[in-house]
């Protein structure tokens, strides 16, 4: 894990500079429909738990007012463009561009994740977007599972392939894109069942074929 620190820490960099370059015109548009919809404040702020269960202060486009979901809220969570300044998290280092979701200490309170056991969770930075993330995980047991997994396979090739996906969410809107991934992993199932039951069937196929003869 530690050799992979440093690589990720300045992949971090590179990606959330890119990422304030590249979307400074949507997040500006942003701000200024969140104001002209009900005024200040633009940001939410929240403190969340970072690595080793430090808190920090996580930032967002405020979605809701008085508790409920806004016009523009709805759109910007239906994309995850919501999120983008996050990336002023990554750049002050408490966040990461790819990690486990960055949870408040009542959530991990009422998931029962005060024990030591769960703290392989908080050895690497939270991050903007993720294997939970991207698979929009609503369980606790299957969250912590997809967490597990990335924490123990993390490399800059997975991390890579989730950004991608989250820019396509962010683009095509995230209902689409995971439709579209469930079909992918359909139809890879199909593929690999089709091709174990290939070399049974040549073998039916030769021992008719020698029943004939």
């Amino acid at each position: 894990m530690a050799s992979i620190r440093l690589p990720k820490r300045l992949f971090d960099l590179a990606g959330a500079l890119a990422g304030l370059i590249a979307f400074s015109p949507a997040m500006a548009v942003i701000a200024g429909a969140i104001l002209l919809e009900d005024g200040w404040p633009v940001l939410f702020r929240q403190e969340r738990l970072g690595r080793r269960r430090r808190p920090f202060t996580i930032l967002k486009f405020r979605s809701m007012r008085d508790g409920r979901i806004t016009r523009v809220g709805r759109m910007l969570r239906a994309t995850g463009l919501d999120e983008l300044p996050q990336f002023i998290n990554i750049l002050r280092g408490d966040m990461s561009a790819v990690g486990p979701r960055p949870l408040t200490e009542s959530d991990v309170t009422r998931l029962g994740w005060m024990a030591p056991r769960y703290d392989f969770r908080w050895r690497v930075l939270p991050g903007l977007t993720g294997l939970a993330q991207v698979t929009e995980a609503r369980s606790g047991r299957l969250s912590l599972g997809l967490d597990r997994r990335y924490v123990a396979r993390q490399s800059l090739s997975l991390d890579l392939r989730l950004v991608a996906v989250s820019f396509a969410i962010n683009a095509l809107g995230k209902k689409r894109v995971r439709r579209l991934l469930v079909r992918l992993r359909r139809a890879r199932r199909r593929g690999v069942a089709e091709g174990s039951a290939a070399p049974a069937l040549r073998h039916r196929a030769s021992r008719d074929r020698g029943a004939r003869w």
